[in-house]
C-alpha cells in the first residue's frame, strides 16, 4: 500500500538543517521522502571516472543516510535521467508536492520545467525555494528594474537591503518527525555508476572566528591557511549561505563581500545566460586567440616555467583545490601570456575544481581574460615575478609544489613577460578597434 508523500528533491543543499525547500516539506504536514538523483546528464560529460565531485556528494549522501536513519528514515538516491526518474517516483510512491531549492544554471532551468511539466500532468504540484543565495534573479538591481553588471553598485544595494529577514535561518530540525518512516534504501556505488572511489581526504575545513576576522589581511597569500576553505561546501550546500552570513557580518566585511560576488554572479548567468560561451562584452568575441595546444598542455601540467603559475596548476591536478589569488594569476596567465581563449580555462577549470560553480567559474575568468562584466581592463597585465614577490615572498607555496624550479632542469619561461605583455595589447587593442 502507498502512503501519500511529499518529495524534496535535493540538489545543491545536501543538508538536514536550514534547508528552504526541506522546511517547506516538512512543515507542509505530509511524509517527507528526501530524493537525490545522480543526473547522468551531468555525469556522462564528465571527463575522470575519479571525478572528485561524484565522490563527494557520494561520502556526503552517506552521511546524510546515516543521519536520516537514526530517525528512522531513509534517502532514496536514484542513477539515471531525471525525466525517467520522476516517472519511476510517482509510480513508487503516491506524491502530493514535490519541493527543491531554486539552481540558475541553465540546464537546470530547463530540467526543473520538464520536471515540472511531468509532475503537473501527473496532478502532482512543484515548489522551488531560493536557497544557495542571499538574493536572487532580480531581487537587487536598479531603480528602473534592470540587472546591474558592475559588481560595486551592486554590492551596495546589496548591503543596504539587507537584515534579518533574509539571513533568518529555516528550522528544518523542528519538524525532522515527518520525515517518510522506511528501512534504509541502498545508496548506488560509484562502481555502479561507472565512477572510482577516491581514496584521498578532501580539502578540510578552515572557518575559525580567527580565520575570517583575519581574512582580509591574509587572504592572498597561499602558502597560509588564511581562507575558509568552505567553497565546495557552498557549492554543494553542505553549509548554510544564511549562516556563513550571519556569522561573517560581524567579523569581516571582506568576507561577506566574497559571499556578495557568489550572488552576483549568478544573477548575472541568470539575466545573460549567453555567457557561458560567449564573452559578456561582445566585442571581445572579436579576439584573434593563439590557442597553441602545446602551450596550453604545458600550462594544464604546470610547466610553464613561471613557477607561481606552475604551483597553482599542479595543486590544482593533485588536490581539486587552487587558492584564489592563483587562480587569477593562472586564469590571466593563458588567456593574457599566452593568448589563449579562456573558454579553455574555464572548461578545465571545470573538470578539475572541487568546488567548480559555473557562475562563480565564467564571472572569475571573464574577469581575468577581460571580457566580463566589471572585468580588469585588457591592459591590466598581472607580472607573475610581482604576484609572487608580493603573495608568495619567502617562496614556501612554490617550493612545495615546484620544488625544482631553482635547478637548472627546470623549465624555461615559455615566453618573457614583456614579449607577452606587448603582444597581448597589440591583439586586444586591434580586436577592439572592429
Amino acid at each position: 500500500m502507498k502512503y501519500p508523500v511529499n518529495i524534496c528533491w535535493l540538489r545543491r543543499d545536501l543538508r538536514l538543517d536550514d534547508n528552504a525547500a526541506l522546511y517547506h516539506a516538512l512543515k507542509a504536514g505530509k511524509p517527507v521522502v528526501p530524493v537525490f538523483i545522480f543526473d547522468r546528464h551531468i555525469l556522462d560529460k564528465l571527463e575522470n571516472r575519479d571525478d572528485r565531485r561524484v565522490a563527494f556528494i557520494h561520502t556526503t549522501l552517506l552521511q546524510l543516510q546515516l543521519e536520516l536513519e537514526k530517525k528512522g528514515s531513509t534517502l532514496d538516491v536514484r542513477h539515471g535521467i531525471p525525466e525517467n526518474i520522476f516517472p519511476e517516483l510517482l509510480r513508487d510512491y503516491e506524491v502530493e508536492s514535490v519541493f527543491a531549492s531554486s539552481d540558475y544554471e541553465p540546464y537546470a532551468r530547463e530540467r526543473d520545467q520538464k520536471i515540472a511539466g511531468i509532475l503537473k500532468e501527473a496532478g502532482v504540484s512543484f515548489h522551488s525555494f531560493k536557497d544557495q543565495v542571499i538574493f536572487e534573479k532580480d531581487e537587487v538591481c536598479k531603480d528602473d528594474g534592470s540587472p546591474y553588471s558592475i559588481f560595486t553598485p551592486y554590492s551596495r544595494k546589496w548591503m543596504a537591503m539587507l537584515n534579518e529577514f533574509y539571513l533568518r535561518s529555516y528550522p528544518s530540525t523542528f519538524y525532522h518527525h515527518h520525515f517518510f518512516q522506511h528501512s534504509p534504501r541502498k545508496i548506488p556505488s560509484l562502481e555502479s555508476m561507472d565512477f572510482r572511489p577516491i581514496h584521498k581526504s578532501f580539502p578540510p575545513q578552515n572557518w575559525t572566528t580567527a580565520t575570517i576576522r583575519n581574512y582580509a589581511g591574509q587572504r592572498d597569500f597561499p602558502a597560509i591557511p588564511g581562507t575558509s576553505r568552505l567553497s565546495v561546501h557552498l557549492r554543494f550546500g553542505t553549509i548554510s549561505i544564511r549562516k556563513l552570513a550571519r556569522e561573517a557580518g560581524s567579523l569581516s566585511e571582506t568576507f561577506l563581500k566574497e559571499l556578495i560576488w557568489r550572488d552576483f554572479y549568478q544573477m548575472i548567468l541568470w539575466h545573460f545566460p549567453r555567457v557561458v560561451t560567449h564573452s559578456f562584452k561582445p566585442e571581445y568575441d572579436n579576439i584573434r586567440w593563439r590557442n597553441n595546444e602545446k602551450e596550453f598542455e604545458a600550462w594544464c601540467r604546470g610547466e610553464t616555467g613561471y613557477p607561481i603559475v606552475d604551483a597553482g596548476m599542479r595543486e590544482l591536478n593533485e588536490t581539486g583545490f587552487m587558492h584564489n589569488r592563483v587562480r587569477m594569476i593562472t586564469a590571466s596567465f593563458l588567456c593574457k601570456h599566452l593568448l589563449i581563449d579562456w573558454r579553455w580555462g574555464e572548461a578545465y577549470f571545470a573538470n578539475h575544481l572541487l568546488d567548480y560553480d559555473l557562475a562563480s567559474n565564467n564571472g572569475g575568468w571573464q574577469w581575468a581574460a577581460g571580457t566580463g562584466c566589471d572585468a580588469a581592463p585588457y591592459f591590466r597585465i598581472f607580472n607573475p615575478y610581482l604576484q609572487t614577490r608580493r603573495f608568495d615572498p619567502e617562496l614556501r607555496y612554490i617550493r612545495k609544489w615546484v620544488p625544482e624550479f631553482e635547478e637548472l632542469s627546470y623549465t624555461k619561461p615559455i615566453i618573457a613577460h614583456e614579449e607577452a605583455r606587448n603582444r597581448c595589447l597589440k591583439i586586444y587593442k586591434a580586436a577592439l578597434a572592429k
